[in-house]
């Protein structure tokens, strides 16, 4: 994540919904912004806990896939073949019968495809579903060690990333 910016003022406390010397809730004007206009905080910790746990699907497209292939030196119809699935008319990456992703290594706990993950994986936790609200963003940071703490991402930073996918 070379090219993010990093902190000039902010602190991880409230799971990086309050950077330093911004007011607190409640005592600021009426805003036009998103709650998180004053920007967020995080920084993969590399726990693969996004990787694994329930089930559920990480959309790939074509070029994606290709990327991954390149990166494995695998045919492409490989990585289809042992690697994706169809959910709702759309491709997604397989999954373990323990909801672990098809590219989880559980010896490491890393992606084996990091460097060409998917836009859905290096979105994280910037989805629309997850800035909804603070509660939604609490939720995230419950689960995830890296949301609220370490590299600050200011409103044009996430914005941009929320655009990516809609999740």
């Amino acid at each position: 994540m070379s090219n993010q910016e990093q902190p000039e003022s902010a602190t991880s406390s409230a799971h990086g919904l309050q950077p330093e010397g911004s007011q607190a809730e409640g005592s600021q004007a009426e805003s036009s912004g998103p709650w998180y206009q004053e920007g967020l905080n995080f920084t993969c910790s590399q726990c693969g806990d996004c990787c694994t746990g329930a089930p559920g699907v990480v959309w790939v497209t074509d070029e994606e896939l290709q990327q991954i292939a390149e990166y494995l030196d695998k045919p492409i119809g490989e990585i289809r073949l042992f690697h994706t699935r169809i959910v709702r008319g759309r491709v997604s990456l397989t999954e373990y019968e323990n909801g672990d992703c098809t590219f989880f290594d559980p010896a490491t706990r890393h992606c084996k495809v990091y460097r060409s993950r998917p836009v859905q994986c290096r979105t994280w936790p910037f989805w629309n579903s997850h800035l909804e609200s603070p509660a939604a963003w609490q939720r995230v940071c419950e689960v995830c060690p890296g949301s609220g703490t370490g590299t600050f991402f200011s409103l044009e930073q996430i914005e941009a990333r929320a655009r990516q996918i809609d999740m």
